[in-house]
């Protein structure tokens, strides 16, 4: 049970600002081959999108303080990434599986109050395939 927990905790922290790697703890899990595949697939696939799921919803909060000092981005930061969004629309999410890129754009769905059921269903997609992709390179060599 307490691997199942450091798995869903590292997915979920991946998705979010913080800096981990949830699949080479996916990978080990699969190496080891003490668990279900599935299970590990869904435990981390659930874990990183209610960490994408946290991040839309801070989207949502912070953007009554854009415009102070400390927010964390600038007006144009904010309109460059609202245009970009803007122009691919919700299928975007697609690309939340991606380094560095993936969490950004979970935050701005949310600031421009994408609706929550598509935000999940395409967020869900993109990061349970993103997993079942790294599994099939993974266990076929094991």
């Amino acid at each position: 049970m307490t691997s199942y927990a450091v798995l869903f905790i590292s997915a979920l922290m991946a998705a979010t600002i913080l800096p981990m790697q949830s699949e080479a703890v996916l990978v080990g899990f699969l190496v080891a081959g003490q668990k279900p595949v599935a299970y590990l697939l869904i435990i981390a696939t659930l874990g990183n999108v209610l960490g994408a799921v946290i991040n839309w919803g801070l989207g949502r909060a912070v953007r009554r303080f854009e415009g102070r000092s400390w927010f964390p981005a600038s007006q144009e930061q904010m309109q460059r990434a609202q245009r970009w969004y803007l122009r691919y629309g919700r299928w975007s999410l697609l690309a939340s599986w991606l380094p560095i890129v993936g969490d950004p754009i979970t935050v701005v769905a949310g600031t421009l109050r994408e609706s929550f059921w598509p935000f999940v269903a395409l967020v869900t997609l993109a990061k349970g395939g993103r997993y079942i992709a790294l599994a099939a390179m993974t266990v076929p060599w094991l």
